[in-house]
């Protein structure tokens, strides 16, 4: 609903819910960073007229002129400074959806990472959440816009004094693009300074290939170089101007963990300027698989759809520009030609290498594998033709070694007659620590690596061996323990048994008669040292795949597990008795289940039988 103003053609607009709120957080808790409100506005003005190019591949009648530039324009007398474009412009609607609504992120999330910042990385923020146009309210009491569409004849107009509300009505401009017009504080005078504008726009925006002018003497005077960063030599550039380029590229406020800048020359030609993150984005990434690699050709944005990395790569940014593509290429195009094809290839295969290099320096690629070492787990699972380079760059918790420790690591450290690999997946590592399903492997000295990320539950079958080992789940090895000697020092079940173990087969049976379908098999196990009980994988996809599959409401796919009891354990001996005297174990077999599903971390079958089970339980022994 809109409400007519005092001008019978403008209409006045409430701001979006949040709006409000999220001004005055770029007003007050960035205030002393205003010098970025410029930095957004050249970067949306670059990015408006690389669009119209873009579009005009498809439509000529969109192209801009070949003088197209960003022009900024201080007026002293009038107090206003204006940065216009000849980009893409925007309809009326466009204008009241852009800059109207917060589409990204919102105030609460914003204010949370505001701030845990630290001061020299706040600039940044603001490009990162997508509110890069509000920055203008924090050195302008009015901001106008003027725009038109490429392809349209009507102009329109957007005021707001950033308060709550903002203003649409018809307007004028001569071609199409965009006009911002600040009207400035009485304490921004340095913004109406042209060589003021130049050492800010030097310092932000000197990358970026659009040409960017300062008026100055009635004159338009060029204020950025416009060479693109990935094309110039690496002797050239230092480390503060990638990391600049970094964050600007990226809406990141980190320092990358690796810049990878090279020329490919040859059959195939093409410029690549990559960097890894040194600290996770704010967007999980697991809701977004897709590439984050800008395609240019011959220096032009054409996409950052192309897909030039894998998903499990997603987490690199950057951009590659390549001279072996038309500028008209489309969409479809992009899908099929073998150009692009070698191209990911390539690049691909430097990241693999670039990672395995800087896998030697085990302190630095532990804060990398920390950051996204979940997401490159990925690839094992999807990827067949990179499946055997990713496996090298694993990193694991284990039982038996602090840190992080690699597979081919692991295998250097297994025991004499150690046949496989063994893992043991779940929520998180310290839990997995903690579990009963190590005692056995403990006592006889077996490493087992430890596995908390979701992912966890579904590589290792892909995987299948390392260096001709076999990757088995602890859930689903039980049986190879019997092959393995107690270690020196180890606790051996049954060392301080000096008669046989007692006989279980009746009591075994009694309990899966009263367990029936919940259970695949009750056994005796000589894998457990406190425990009484543990489960085991049945048959099929070892435990912590079935729960996940009973969460996704798929349980019928997983067979029941097996219940394993500890044949010397007191619990044991008891229930023996009271099987041996004629009891019903019905409640005792309900209970042994419980317990074991407890330990996985698991909710009991009936949590609440099985309180019951335990208050009467503590009642007997308080008798």
């Amino acid at each position: 609903m809109t409400e007519t103003t005092t001008n019978p053609t403008a209409e006045r607009h409430d701001f979006g819910a949040e709006v409000g709120r999220l001004l005055d957080l770029v007003v007050h808790s960035l205030y002393s960073e205003r010098e970025i409100f410029l930095r957004e506005l050249v970067a949306n003005a670059a990015d408006a007229i690389d669009r119209r190019r873009f579009e005009s591949l498809t439509d000529p009648a969109l192209a801009p002129p070949a003088t197209a530039k960003v022009r900024i324009v201080p007026a002293r007398p009038e107090r206003t400074l204006t940065i216009s474009d000849d980009g893409i412009g925007m309809t009326r609607e466009e204008l009241i959806a852009n800059l109207g609504t917060i589409a990204r992120s919102g105030t609460r999330a914003f204010g949370a990472t505001l701030a845990e910042a630290k001061p020299e990385d706040r600039p940044s923020l603001i490009g990162q959440f997508g509110v890069g146009f509000y920055a203008a309210f924090m050195v302008a009491d009015e901001v106008e816009v003027v725009s038109r569409r490429a392809g349209t004849e009507a102009a329109w107009r957007w005021a707001s004094d950033g308060r709550g509300s903002f203003t649409v009505a018809p307007a004028e401009r001569a071609g199409p693009g965009t006009d911002v017009i600040l009207r400035l504080k009485s304490d921004a005078d340095e913004y109406l300074d042209a060589y003021r504008i130049e050492t800010v726009v030097r310092k932000w925006a000197d990358h970026v290939t659009i040409p960017i002018t300062i008026e100055r003497d009635g004159k338009d005077l060029p204020a950025n170089e416009g060479t693109a960063l990935w094309r110039r030599p690496k002797a050239e550039i230092d480390e503060k101007s990638y990391t600049d380029f970094y964050r600007h590229l990226g809406a990141m406020f980190d320092t990358p963990w690796a810049t990878l800048h090279w020329r490919a020359e040859g059959a195939l030609e093409f410029y690549a300027l990559l960097f890894i993150p040194g600290a996770r984005p704010f967007e999980p990434l697991e809701q977004d698989r897709s590439s984050h690699v800008r395609l240019h050709v011959r220096r032009m944005f054409i996409t950052e759809d192309a897909a030039l990395l894998p998903s499990w790569l997603r987490f690199v940014r950057g951009i590659v520009d390549t001279e072996d593509l038309p500028l008209n290429v489309s969409r479809e195009m992009l899908q099929s030609t073998p150009v692009l094809a070698r191209i990911r290839k390539a690049v691909t295969n430097r990241l693999l290498t670039e990672l395995r290099s800087r896998a030697k320096d085990a302190d630095s690629y532990a804060a990398f594998w920390n950051n996204f070492g979940a997401v490159l787990k990925e690839g094992v699972w999807e990827d067949n033709d990179h499946r055997a380079e990713i496996a090298p760059l694993l990193r694991f918790a284990s039982s038996a070694v602090e840190g992080l420790t690699s597979l081919a690591d692991y295998v250097g450290r297994m025991k004499e007659g150690q046949a496989a690999i063994y893992v043991l997946s779940g929520e998180d590592v310290e839990s997995l620590r903690r579990s009963a399903q190590l005692e056995g492997f403990r006592a006889r000295g077996v490493e087992v690596l430890l596995l908390g990320d979701p992912i966890d539950a579904f590589w290792p079958e892909r995987l299948g061996t390392f260096d001709g080992k076999p990757i088995r789940s602890v859930t689903q090895g039980a049986a190879d323990l019997a092959r393995l000697p107690v270690a020196e020092g180890g606790t051996d079940p049954g060392e301080n048994e000096t008669a046989a173990a007692p006989d279980l087969g009746p009591l075994l049976a009694a309990l899966k008669a009263a367990l029936g379908d919940a259970v695949a098999e009750v056994r005796a196990t000589d894998r457990l040292v406190d425990s009484a009980v543990v489960l085991a994988a049945g048959s099929g996809p070892d435990l912590h795949m079935q729960r996940l599959l009973r969460r996704a409401g798929r349980a019928g796919i997983a067979a029941p597990p097996v219940l394993e009891i500890n044949p010397r354990h007191a619990l044991t001996a008891r229930l023996l008795a009271r099987h041996a005297a004629g009891a019903d174990l019905a409640e005792d077999a309900a209970m042994l289940l419980d317990l074991a599903h407890v330990q996985e971390g698991d909710a009991p079958r009936d949590p609440a039988s099985f309180a019951r089970r335990i208050e009467r339980a503590l009642a007997a022994a308080g008798g």
